[in-house]
């Protein structure tokens, strides 16, 4: 038995296990729930993986209770809620606290429903390896829809993950051990870092922020990296599509209305991932998504230009690496 197998088979077997017990749990607590069909959502092509996706999606990160500790009660509800409402994209990371955690315990009985995802920020292979591993019991699954590498911010970066001892290489053997079906590359920093990933290598996606703000940044990230992904059909999430709020504040955006509206507006978006801190938040942004219409041109204009006195305060995590 090759090194490849024994690892595929000993993370099936101890997920199989944890896994088991927690579904049992799960589907007596929530046996009303499984038996009624999700509720249905706009959906969309993501890039050429040839899976259609909701195009809201539930992030695992951010000021919620899904990355806080002690938060177990909070954030397996608004999981639940999520499930209830039809949304079937749950993204997470190995660096968002408890996040796998509190979905392990909520979303096995679904698992075949959803398109889960996760995220590692090692550069190499074994500790991008160990990531996953740790990833999959975590969420008590034996595999993952998209894997991604996490907030790529500078171009040396790119070199180590793509070296013969880089993260790259994990990636590609957990999409041949069918413990990853798909690759993605994620930044918030440098756009000509993620546009030059994409040209790099064949990911299937890339998660980027796409908000009004944008178009006041001196480094843009809408004009530099849809159209990379467009020509290659590389799927985009949205992420940071309200900045964490700060898009609401006096003289921004009316609501998440125009927010989600001008992310999922532009050319090559397919959906969005936004965090909840309370469920009726969550209820709130899953009825406009739900009735959300393309915005035109000068719709898209007139909502950016909301955001020109705002730009530099809603775009703080552009800093981050």
């Amino acid at each position: 038995m090759t090194e490849r197998q024994t690892r595929r088979n000993f993370l099936m077997t101890s997920v199989a296990v944890t896994g088991s017990i927690v579904a049992t749990t799960a589907l007596q607590k929530n046996a009303a729930n499984t038996a009624t069909p999700l509720t249905s959502m706009p959906e969309r092509s993501l890039g050429r993986t040839g899976v259609k996706v909701p195009i809201f999606g539930l992030g695992g990160a951010g000021q919620t209770p899904l990355s806080w500790q002690g938060k177990e009660r909070e954030a397996e509800a608004i999981i639940q809620k999520a499930l209830e409402l039809g949304i079937r994209y749950f993204d997470t990371a190995a660096s968002y606290g408890p996040s796998e955690d509190y979905l392990g315990k909520v979303l096995p009985p679904h698992r075949s429903k959803l398109f889960l995802t996760s995220k590692t920020d090692k550069r190499d292979r074994d500790g991008a390896w160990r990531e996953l591993e740790r990833s999959l019991k975590r969420l008590n699954t034996d595999y993952l829809d998209l894997w991604q590498l996490h907030h790529v911010s500078f171009a040396q970066e790119l070199d180590t993950i793509f070296s013969k001892s880089g993260a790259i290489k994990a990636l590609e053997e957990a999409i041949q051990q069918k413990l990853v079906r798909f690759a993605g590359i994620t930044g918030h920093h440098d756009p000509s870092v993620i546009a030059e990933g994409l040209r790099r290598y064949p990911f299937h996606t890339t998660l980027i922020p796409v908000n009004a703000a944008d178009k006041h940044h001196p480094r843009l990230f809408i004009p530099v990296v849809l159209p990379v992904a467009q020509e290659k059909n590389i799927g985009v999430i949205a992420m940071k599509v309200p900045a964490y709020g700060r898009l609401f504040k006096p003289g921004g955006l009316a609501g998440m209305q125009q927010a989600l509206g001008y992310a999922l507006s532009q050319p090559g978006v397919d959906c969005c991932v936004i965090a909840a801190e309370t469920i009726t938040q969550l209820e709130d942004n899953v009825k406009i998504a739900r009735v959300f219409q393309p915005l035109n041109e000068k719709e898209l204009t007139a909502i950016a230009q909301q955001t020109a006195d705002i730009w530099e305060d809603s775009t703080f995590f552009r800093a981050w690496t």
